[in-house]
């Protein structure tokens, strides 16, 4: 593949791109054809076997390639961890499908990143009606300048999307690009009644209705990966475990049964990351890292050894869930969501059904 020369470097990639993610009477498709990707995405960040990040840039022949195909793409490092990324365009049409927007609709989204989205809900609802904020001003200022460039503009504003933007509300959708452990409430308090809010809680996207002072909706059944809403994570200190005790697993075999739980973990262990160390050729060595954001650490041998640290005990979370679910998890659309202003719960079935609370988001109530 040679990199495209035509006076719109980027079209008959564009028509592409949107015609294997959009159907022809799709009301996203229009957008996906016309927006083009490459101006919100000038560069892009690949990682190789051994660890390291290269940069892939226009001048590359699969710069052009990777930036029209319905891949997401690392755009922005800090100390060689990924804090920015352009979301899978497949994933993208998703959640905004699961907006549903309507002509006069005022949309808020949390997570600008690069500012493609906001640039797709301007292209269909005109960018007055469009509010993007981000944690970051260097994004914020980046994404800002690329939406005029592509003749978009929305509303840009700097600043925690966990409070939302008051000043433009009410919101008919509220769209978040960054995973959350719960809800933010002020994002209730500025929607309109009867307004959606689509949101990625664990490792899944909830859509809710707000109905007064209630939001509840169901989990699409698509899992998602969103990187967190920016705050300080402890870095884990297993060595220190060495000095722990240490005690068996009750979940068989510990490292198959987190990964067949992992989306219930995601959201009853919010804000979680894991690793696995290899210590054997033929996998016996295998162990599972788990931290959470309140300094709770834990580690798990495949022999079942367990050693934690912390406020919490993170392994008792994952035995509790196997007890629960020994042999098989139910699919994300069987879990539901309730939001009022004193409490937040995922719900198996219904709302009255198996639960599990969730955390407020930032201190905020």
């Amino acid at each position: 593949m040679t990199t495209p020369t035509t006076t719109d470097p980027a079209r008959d990639l564009r028509t592409a791109l949107a015609h294997q993610v959009a159907a022809p009477d799709d009301p996203w498709r229009a957008a996906f054809e016309t927006v083009p990707r490459h101006v919100f995405v000038p560069s892009f960040h690949e990682q190789a076997e051994d660890g390291r990040w290269t940069t892939v840039t226009p001048d590359q022949p699969r710069y052009w390639e990777a930036v029209y195909s319905d891949r997401a793409l690392t755009t922005q490092l800090t100390d060689g961890t990924p804090t920015s990324s352009s979301s899978q365009p497949s994933l993208m049409l998703e959640m905004l499908h699961a907006l549903d927007v309507a002509d006069g609709h005022r949309v808020l989204e949390v997570g600008t990143g690069t500012g493609y989205n906001a640039a797709l809900l301007s292209h269909r609802l005109g960018g007055s009606r469009v509010t993007t904020m981000d944690v970051d001003p260097g994004l914020t200022g980046a994404a800002a300048q690329r939406l005029g460039e592509a003749g978009h503009h929305p509303a840009v504003r700097t600043g925690d999307g966990a409070h939302g933007v008051p000043d433009r509300a009410p919101y008919d959708q509220i769209i978040a690009t960054c995973g959350l452990p719960s809800v933010p409430w002020p994002w209730v308090e500025q929607a309109a009644d009867g307004a959606v809010i689509v949101v990625p809680i664990g490792w899944g996207v909830a859509r809710l209705a707000v109905h007064g002072d209630v939001a509840e909706g169901g989990f699409l059944p698509g899992g998602a990966y969103f990187m967190a809403r920016r705050v300080g994570v402890p870095v884990p200190d297993f060595a220190s475990l060495e000095r722990a005790g240490h005690r068996s697993s009750g979940t068989g075999t510990p490292i198959e049964a987190f990964h067949r739980l992992e989306f219930l973990v995601s959201v009853t262990m919010p804000g979680y990351q894991w690793c696995v160390w290899n210590s054997g050729d033929d996998g016996t060595g295998e162990s599972l890292g788990l931290w959470t954001p309140d300094g709770s650490i834990a580690r798990v041998h495949a022999d079942g050894t367990v050693r934690q640290a912390g406020p919490r005990r993170l392994w008792e979370t994952v035995e509790e869930l196997h007890r629960q679910f020994p042999d098989t998890a139910p699919a994300r659309d069987a879990f539901g969501i309730t939001a009022t202003p004193h409490r937040q719960w995922v719900w198996l079935g219904d709302p009255q059904g198996p639960s599990w609370d969730l955390p407020s988001v930032g201190g905020l109530s």
